[in-house]
């Protein structure tokens, strides 16, 4: 298969992925107090830059449903931002805090400036917490996932293959 179309398919794949984990529990993903299963399939980056692609798809799409318009445009360019800083990491606990920082700080103030919560402080810090809990899980799953090389060609991993925890 061509490697174009491997990396669109994968992509795609990913893509609705996000979407799916986000929307199966819509409630928890949006808002101040957010606990987004999909944020653990951003560490994919971490075994393949392109990746990025399909999971700022996914969020823009899964972010259409969260009542805030902007919401496409800000909180996929937290993901995006998020994406790139893990695609370059080559610890994976580094890469847990790119999330973490990127969507605290930016979904904060977006829930400051549009949603009408009154402490950015307050809000960055209930969004970085959700996503906390989404990287131990992440890192965790990651960790047990590292030392399977079938899992690491299913993913097409060609970067950290041997990582550094």
């Amino acid at each position: 298969m061509n490697e174009t179309v491997k990396i669109i398919a994968r992509n795609g794949i990913v893509a609705a992925l996000y979407f799916a984990l986000t929307m199966l529990i819509y409630p928890l993903s949006f808002g101040m107090i957010q606990i987004r299963v999909s944020e653990v399939l951003v560490l994919l980056c971490f075994y393949r830059k392109d990746y990025t692609i399909g999971l700022t798809i996914g969020c823009a799409v899964a972010n259409l449903f969260s009542g805030m318009p902007l919401d496409v445009l800000i909180g996929s360019a937290a993901t995006l931002i998020a994406c790139l800083g893990i695609s370059f990491s080559k610890h994976l606990w580094v890469a847990c805090l790119f999330p973490v920082v990127a969507n605290g700080l930016i979904i904060g103030a977006e829930l400051v400036m549009f949603a009408g919560e009154e402490s950015f402080w307050v809000a960055a810090g209930f969004v970085a917490l959700g996503e906390l809990g989404a990287m131990i899980l992440g890192y965790i799953l990651f960790f047990i996932l590292r030392k399977r090389q079938k899992v690491l060609d299913l993913l097409g991993a060609n970067q950290n293959r041997e990582f550094k925890c």
